[in-house]
């Protein structure tokens, strides 16, 4: 635009009988001096095709989509199916050509196309080391290599082993827990001598509320389904709110199954202590998409009984859950 309006101007000066000749003359030689700068620089313009082969160093094979970039003159191209590539209208000159391709090392190479048309380019697989990711039931991820409050996970193998009548019954033999109990159905947690609104009990990201209230509220969750239980032993509040000052504890069902399998499963317990029979069912499966995951669990327990008192009156209890999930994944 400068040129031209340059042009324009020095038109309207000369414009006379006398210089319109030389006016004329004057504007093609300002008019193309860019083009022969440019053409001073990149010689043969359009003239000159770039090809090769993309390849892998270790292994020879051919590697297909990976960008091949001229950024002086932005242009460029992407290697075919067979790793072939192949670049036309370049200038005669040297280039710098880059070549990237994720999860290898960039290339950035000159090349002088006056002396050579192909180029064939290997590249080397780029290792980059990634710290452990730890996956927890809530959206704010804990990693454990960085939080200064220790995790303790407890799978469903060793939930099973121990002999409990509820699910904090059977955390409670970790190290730095303890329970509050009034009977073998209801237990409250402790983590390091704290408990009730200083402990957040958390269900798959749903929080258990009754359990922070009077003595005879327990943890109002189905232990059959409990599939893995972790343990955080500390301050926890900035995650999971003022009630965690203590500790959380979360419970984890099992993760939904793999397209195609179907599972059931059937678990039973008696206890001669107070003569509990213990019982749930499970039937889960994924059949294209579609997935479901039922479950019902029950309890029944007489008084309980001891060789001071004999039955203790009022200590029974009857528990009925019934749960599941319906689903479809596309």
């Amino acid at each position: 635009m400068a040129v031209s309006a340059f042009s324009y101007y020095l038109l309207t000066f000369l414009n006379t009988e006398t210089m319109s000749k030389m006016g004329f003359n004057l504007l093609g030689i300002i008019c193309a001096i860019p083009f022969i700068s440019f053409a001073k620089e990149y010689p043969d313009l359009g003239k000159v095709t770039l090809s090769g082969i993309i390849t892998e160093r270790i292994t020879g094979e051919t590697l297909p989509g990976v960008n091949i970039y001229i950024p002086d003159l932005k242009t460029g191209a992407v290697s075919n199916m067979d790793g072939s590539y192949k670049i036309e209208n370049l200038p005669s000159s040297k280039v710098l050509v880059q070549v990237t391709y994720t999860g290898y090392k960039s290339i950035s190479e000159i090349i002088d196309l006056s002396l050579t048309t192909t180029y064939d380019f290997a590249l080397e697989e780029a290792v980059n080391e990634l710290h452990e990711i730890v996956v927890t039931g809530l959206t704010n991820a804990l990693e454990q290599n960085r939080t200064p409050t220790p995790i303790s996970t407890i799978p469903r193998i060793e939930l099973l082993h121990n002999a409990s009548t509820n699910i904090m019954d059977a955390i409670a033999r970790q190290p730095g827990m303890s329970q509050v109990t009034t009977g073998v159905g209801i237990s409250k947690p402790v983590i390091r001598g704290l408990g009730y609104n200083r402990v957040v009990t958390v269900m798959d990201g749903v929080r258990q509320e009754g359990q922070q209230w009077g003595d005879e509220h327990g943890i109002e969750v189905d232990e059959y389904a409990i599939n893995k239980v972790e343990i955080l032993k500390g301050p926890a509040s900035l995650s999971y709110g003022s009630d965690a000052m203590a500790g959380v504890i979360n419970l984890l069902t099992a993760p939904t199954l793999p397209d195609g399998q179907i599972n059931g499963n059937v678990l039973a317990n008696y206890q001669s202590n107070n003569g509990l029979i213990g019982y749930s069912a499970n039937l889960a499966g994924n059949k294209n998409g579609f997935i479901w995951d039922i479950r019902y669990s029950g309890k029944n327990a007489h008084a309980y009984q001891n060789k001071y008192d004999g039955y203790v009156l009022n200590s029974g209890f009857k528990e009925n859950t019934i749960g599941g999930i319906l689903g479809f994944n596309k």
